[in-house]
């Protein structure tokens, strides 16, 4: 089996193209996440068939925002195509609605903090408090763990300080936004290299147009693989 710690993004538009991205990069990648981009494409489909069929992990990308009620209902349903991750807006009660959700099923709650494209002044057109864009990420990682995820999504910038907190002990950190050496940053911001990211405390990194961009991606995979630290 493949390292699970390298999570490539299926962030092509349907499920054949998926199918066979994936058939190309076979045993070198173990993990795939599918994002909100691909759910009128097969999204779900590709999923279930990726995990029954071919024994892959799956993370999907929904990050989930809505009135408890509902996001309970979303996740209760989401939950039965045996998901290893579902992500959630880190917003404390949408986080409780979603554990409450998937009780009784293995997958796992994950928070997003702040977007990994988004920068400061993102964040004053959003209206978001003032302060330091790491503080925030930091604070609002401590109350999604305090609510009840399994982990959060976080800027690889943001790992270290986020695996220091004490509500991160036993939580999954997993971090987008990581580009190998010599990749073109694409929209992301705040980035680091796959060592990086693990080094500073990240279980997870996830990966996409480096790899599935390339002519070679099973390749493009395996050399993302070699630059992980050692476990």
């Amino acid at each position: 089996m493949a390292d699970d710690r390298l999570i490539v993004a299926l962030d092509v538009p349907n499920i054949v193209t998926g199918l066979d991205l994936a058939t190309r990069i076979g045993d070198a990648v173990s993990f795939y996440k599918i994002g909100l981009g691909m759910l009128t494409g097969g999204g779900l489909a590709l999923a279930n068939e990726l995990k029954q069929e071919h024994g892959k992990r799956i993370f999907l990308d929904m990050k989930l925002f809505d009135i408890g009620a509902t996001v309970e209902a979303a996740v209760r349903g989401l939950v039965q195509y045996d998901l290893d991750f579902l992500t959630v807006h880190g917003d404390p009660q949408v986080v409780r609605a979603a554990a409450e959700g998937r009780k009784g099923s293995g997958t796992k709650i994950l928070a997003v903090t702040v977007l990994t494209s988004l920068d400061r002044a993102d964040l004053d057109a959003n209206l978001i408090v003032p302060g330091d864009i790491h503080d925030i990420t930091l604070e609002r990682a401590a109350r999604a763990l305090e609510a009840g995820a399994d982990g959060v999504i976080a800027s690889p910038q943001e790992a270290a300080v986020i695996r220091a907190l004490p509500q991160a002990a036993g939580k999954l950190i997993v971090t987008p936004g990581v580009r190998p050496m010599g990749a073109a940053t694409g929209d992301q911001k705040r980035i680091a290299t796959p060592h990086q990211a693990i080094s500073d405390g990240a279980d997870h990194i996830v990966v996409g147009r480096p790899i599935w961009q390339d002519k070679d991606p099973a390749a493009a995979a395996r050399r993302v693989l070699a630059e992980l630290p050692t476990k």
